[in-house]
């Protein structure tokens, strides 16, 4: 099941380098308005992209997890409400304080970010378009591709806990793929979004019922690998003591170094996956196809990941007259 995602971004490179204006074929159809190297056709700031990733690099030379955070931030902004970085706002019921955004971080390295753009473009480039240059930056340093973002986004003016409507980590494919459907994205971007799990850390809280309680049987998942359970019921207990923090555990045991890879998918299909949605994978026709794929294949994943990533991108996004250009990515601007 392989759609002409690498054929379409070696397209759009092509056209850039050529001096083409592109627009952003591919993406959801509200996303029309998004273009390649905004900001340098509207002569507002030519050299965000490297000015971003100079500090993206910068940072993860001392903390590599920083991928996995921003990626998922990236995630959670633009599946709920569009990609108009609502996430970041701060104040009283706002996206972030919704208890299945619990552990969401790199929200301060967003702010640095967004600092060293102002002093360069003072009100010109907006926290959405930041995010998602940030995110292709730092799954590049991680050993991901490199793909154009387009960019144009403005920023959305309200954020309410209300919106955040992301599935568990324990819910079935076809209840994933309903979710993602009714967000304008597809089967296969499904199982290549979620190959994001590659990387990064969950919370104990987040496996227990697969761990001792799965389907209310008081039992473990029956189709969890022996190994890899007593692993995880050693990582993660049943009760952990008064006071003691819910324990993090690496969502892709093969890789405590968050490096992109592909050994979620040949994890997922050996029954070693950590979360119950990307075990899902291996039981779905299509998402078992696409996950056998990706397992074979890294250059597969790589340039799936990248159309999909763009794709996710341009969802309700807001350009024009719409939303604003925060000057603070945490406030709106008075």
């Amino acid at each position: 099941m392989m759609r002409e995602g690498c054929v379409f971004l070696s397209l759009v490179v092509l056209l850039t380098l050529c001096g083409v204006k592109v627009a952003a074929v591919g993406l959801p159809s509200e996303s029309a308005p998004l273009i390649r190297h905004y900001y340098k056709v509207h002569n507002t700031c030519a050299n965000v992209e490297p000015f971003v990733r100079q500090q993206v690099k910068a940072f993860m030379e001392k903390d590599k997890t920083i991928a996995p955070k921003v990626v998922k931030l990236l995630y959670a902004d633009c599946m709920v409400n569009g990609c108009d970085a609502s996430i970041l706002l701060d104040g009283p019921n706002t996206e972030k304080t919704s208890p299945k955004n619990r552990g969401l971080a790199a929200f301060a390295f967003i702010d640095i970010v967004k600092k060293v753009i102002e002093q360069r473009c003072p009100s010109a480039v907006s926290c959405a378009d930041i995010l998602n240059i940030v995110a292709r930056d730092a799954i590049y340093f991680s050993g991901g591709p490199s793909y154009p973002v387009f960019l144009g986004r403005r920023d959305g003016l309200k954020s309410d806990a209300a919106w955040v409507d992301l599935p568990s980590p324990s819910v079935s494919w076809e209840s994933a793929l309903a979710y993602f459907t009714s967000k304008g994205l597809n089967v296969q971007d499904m199982a290549t979004l979620l190959g994001g799990h590659m990387m990064g850390r969950t919370r104990c809280s987040s496996i227990l019922d697969r761990l001792y309680d799965f389907n209310k049987t008081g039992k473990a998942d029956p189709t969890m690998e022996p190994t890899t359970l007593s692993y995880l019921q050693k990582q993660c207990p049943k009760k952990v003591k008064l006071g003691q923090p819910n324990p993090l555990i690496n969502l892709n045991p093969e890789n405590p170094t968050h490096k992109f890879t592909n050994s979620y998918y040949k994890r997922a299909l050996a029954n070693k996956a950590v979360l119950g949605v990307d075990q899902q994978l291996r039981y779905g026709g299509d998402t078992y196809e696409l996950t056998d794929q990706y397992a074979n294949s890294l250059a597969d994943f790589k340039g799936e990941f990248a159309f999909s990533m763009s794709r996710m991108g341009g969802l309700k996004v807001l350009t024009g007259s719409k939303g604003q250009i925060r000057k603070d990515c945490r406030v709106v601007n008075k």
